[in-house]
């Protein structure tokens, strides 16, 4: 298979109509009071920043490359500002979201981290 058969076969599932559904539901007013752009542009950055960081602790563990710790926390730092950006377009409080998350966790592994519950979730615990 050629890279343009696999992507004329893949497009199938493409029915390009992701741009009308977002004006669809902007005019819906399904996402009023969000600001998509800014969830977007903090969905890409995040990810992007995510890889660099990844990245760095790759060469680090595989490649002997020296970790720059400096630089590592620089990324983390630009991870925590898409995080910040996705909530504010959003409409959402950090505070509150850091909260959720240490609730879910608590009731997820009231004991500590357990390998077994981990591995299998109630119905419902995401």
């Amino acid at each position: 298979m050629t890279g343009n058969e696999y992507q004329k076969l893949a497009m199938r599932t493409n029915d390009g109509h992701a741009q009308d559904r977002l004006a669809d539901r902007m005019l819906a007013g399904i996402i009023k009071n969000k600001d998509v752009s800014g969830v977007v542009n903090g969905l890409m950055g995040l990810s992007g920043e995510a890889g660099e960081l990844t990245d760095m602790f790759k060469k680090w563990i595989f490649h002997n490359a020296p970790m720059d710790e400096e630089h590592a926390k620089k990324e983390v730092g630009d991870v925590c500002w898409y995080i910040a950006m996705i909530c504010h377009s959003m409409g959402w409080d950090l505070d509150d979201i850091l909260q959720m998350n240490v609730d879910k966790l608590k009731a997820r592994y009231p004991e500590g981290f357990d390998t077994e519950k981990s591995n299998h979730r109630k119905e419902g615990d995401v």
